[in-house]
């Protein structure tokens, strides 16, 4: 036996009063408060979570995507990450609703799979909140052929 647990042994009232020191001003801080978590915070995570999975050529309907290009021209405004995502949001738990549109020639299933995996991991693990559900609908698929949506450049005379 070691000095430390010969002490331990001997000493029992001590060890009681070294624990009651530790809880002495309510134990867990984490107990000391609430912490509450908007809608548009569990959006932005789950959005940029959606986007990083191969597979996914963009979030939200033709007619959002139609507006935010527009938005995005505004000078002072940014790319929306919460288009084609809304949360709903309890104490507890959260549900999310995704609308994405995929490449073609991808697995539309592969690709709902993953995107569920990858919002699933990254909502959980940066707010401590149970995704209970994840509910994809795609909207479209993106054709090769099809252009790309890019700004028009002003022209100068």
């Amino acid at each position: 036996m070691t000095d430390t647990e010969q002490n331990r042994t001997q000493n029992p009232e001590e060890t009681v009063a070294s624990s009651r020191r530790t809880t002495k001003r309510g134990g867990d801080p984490s107990g000391r408060g609430r912490t509450t978590i908007a809608d548009g915070v569990v959006e932005k995570i789950a959005g940029m979570a959606a986007r990083d999975v191969v597979g996914v050529y963009a979030m939200g309907s033709g007619i959002s995507r139609t507006f935010g290009a527009v938005k995005e021209r505004v000078p002072g405004t940014s790319k929306s990450v919460t288009r084609g995502v809304k949360a709903e949001v309890g104490e507890v738990q959260t549900a999310l609703n995704l609308e994405i549109v995929v490449d073609y020639g991808v697995s539309i299933a592969d690709v709902a799979r993953a995107v569920r995996e990858n919002v699933i991991a990254a909502v959980e693990r940066m707010t401590g909140l149970e995704v209970v559900e994840v509910n994809i609908a795609v909207s479209d698929v993106k054709l090769p052929e099809e252009e790309e949506e890019e700004p028009e450049q002003p022209r100068i005379q």
